[in-house]
């Protein structure tokens, strides 16, 4: 598994982590930061997708092809500060200003002299000769000796020792662990006593993720949450008339599923805050897919439905987002 960095530019922002998610996801990549920023150019959109190394040409292609996507760049995610996005806006501390235009030097006028008429050189006096003068030196007078140069001593401070070099430990090797079907056995003996404790029932699943192996954990996350939604639609909606699938999210799937966790739903998708499911590495959101599948399908008139993880809080995130549609 890799990790990316996608920097992208849209001209508008609604709905467009929606839209963008389902290209990641149909591309083999599960969302775990995101970020939108409004510019100058446009919404600059950022994202951390994880995924298999073996599917990042297909990801780009998809991203290329992607009519909201203006432009956008592609990179090896580092940890570290937020890296600048490509398509920022430039800005700057102060307004610049135009420089000064060089002020030439002002030249002074010149002013013509008249000319003045040389004189004629005066004969030279006669000078007598001068008495010799004798110039006796001392007997004892002390000769100067030069100063010596003085000594400069040079105080270096000392270098400080170099670090040590960080041991870097060899990348472990990846292991793409093979999907199995759900472990129906530990589904059977948990569902009797989730019905039971309903609405409470982490306790289970959480005992369910612990129970089956690493490879079902995912389908029989899945399969437990198509029966509990199900069971729940019989027992409390069984009556209701067939909605269109706005109308059922608002008036069934929040309602029912925000007495199990904290949901929001924001038109572009169900945000589902601080699911005990979802821990870091391992994500579980399928359990919450499949629940809506059940509880939900009964209830539209459509024949499809679509449901798929956009971003999980086990790989970074603020919130889980599921994207509905048919």
């Amino acid at each position: 598994m890799i990790e990316l960095e996608v920097q992208a530019l849209s001209a508008t922002r609604e709905g467009l982590l929606i839209d963008v998610g389902k290209v990641v996801v149909a591309s083999g990549f599960t969302v775990q930061r995101q970020r939108l920023v409004q510019d100058p150019n446009g919404v600059l959109m950022t994202l951390v997708v994880r995924g298999p190394a073996r599917k990042q040409r297909a990801l780009e292609t998809a991203l290329e092809a992607h009519e909201r996507i203006i432009s956008f760049e592609i990179a090896l995610f580092e940890d570290g500060p937020p890296k600048p996005h490509f398509a920022a806006a430039r800005t700057f501390a102060y307004a610049p200003a135009a420089p000064l235009p060089k002020a030439e030097p002002e030249t002074a006028p010149v002013i013509p002299t008249p000319a003045v008429p040389a004189a004629a050189p005066a004969p030279a006096p006669a000078l007598a000769p001068a008495p010799p003068v004798a110039v006796v030196a001392p007997a004892s007078a002390p000769l100067s000796a030069a100063e010596p140069d003085p000594d400069f001593i040079f105080l270096l401070e000392p270098k400080p020792a170099p670090a040590p070099t960080p041991v870097v430990e060899p990348p472990q090797p990846f292991v793409e662990v093979v999907p199995l079907g759900p472990d129906e056995a530990a589904i059977e003996q948990l569902l009797p006593r989730m019905q039971g404790d309903y609405p409470k029932i982490f306790p289970s699943l959480q005992q369910l993720q612990e129970k089956v192996a690493d490879a079902a954990r995912e389908s029989s996350l899945l399969s437990i949450g198509q029966r509990t939604g199900g069971w729940v639609f019989a027992r409390d909606y069984g009556a209701s008339a067939k909605l269109a699938l706005a109308e059922a999210i608002t008036r069934i799937g929040v309602p029912a599923l925000g007495a199990v966790v904290e949901v929001e739903y924001k038109g572009e998708g169900l945000h589902i805050r601080n699911s005990p499911l979802c821990t870091p590495g391992h994500s579980g959101c399928k359990f919450f897919s499949g629940y809506l599948q059940g509880l939900l399908g009964p209830a539209v008139s459509s024949q499809e439905l679509s449901i798929f993880e956009v971003c999980c809080r086990s790989y970074g995130a603020d919130a889980c987002v599921l994207a509905i549609s048919e």
